[in-house]
């Protein structure tokens, strides 16, 4: 193993952490530990995957598309449906930035990872209150239209 490949392990447990911390504090699933092993462990097989393919000439991005499906099953695992609506999104959405991320830092795209690290962050801390706000003013419009037909009704 190269000094480089060990800085892309340091890195990745470092962004997946920065993820999870934020998935962590807000009580979401999928949290600091999750985010941290999905980051490290597509790392990990980007990592083998290369090396793999330097030694033998085999395709480097058989193992990387294995890493896609294998996230999209656990981020499948995360998302339920119920009478309220559809929840997890986020959180699959998450984990699949994770491993993304991690693929990055194993292919020593450092620089990728920390500006995606970044915009995540934006994304998931930045757009929560825009979200809420635009939720907020959409029940309110609900709210005035069927409070408008009820008065209309009984006209």
């Amino acid at each position: 193993m190269e000094w480089i490949d060990l800085l892309s392990i340091v890195l990745a447990l470092m962004f997946g952490t920065i993820l999870g911390l934020e998935r962590e504090i807000f009580g979401k699933p999928a949290g600091l530990r999750t985010n941290a092993l999905i980051c490290v462990g597509a790392a990990i097989f980007t990592i083998v995957s290369l090396n793999l393919a330097a030694g033998t000439g085999a395709d480097s991005a058989r193992i990387a598309a294995q890493i896609v499906s294998g996230i999209g099953f656990l981020g499948a695992g995360s998302i339920i449906q119920d009478r309220l609506g559809i929840h997890g999104l986020t959180t699959a959405a998450t984990i699949w930035i994770a491993a993304a991320i991690g693929m990055a830092c194993g292919a020593r795209f450092h620089l990728l990872a920390l500006v995606s690290t970044v915009t995540t962050m934006v994304v998931l801390l930045g757009l929560t209150p825009v979200a809420k706000w635009i939720a907020a003013d959409i029940r309110s419009k609900k709210a005035e239209k069927a409070s408008e037909d009820i008065h209309s009704d009984s006209e």
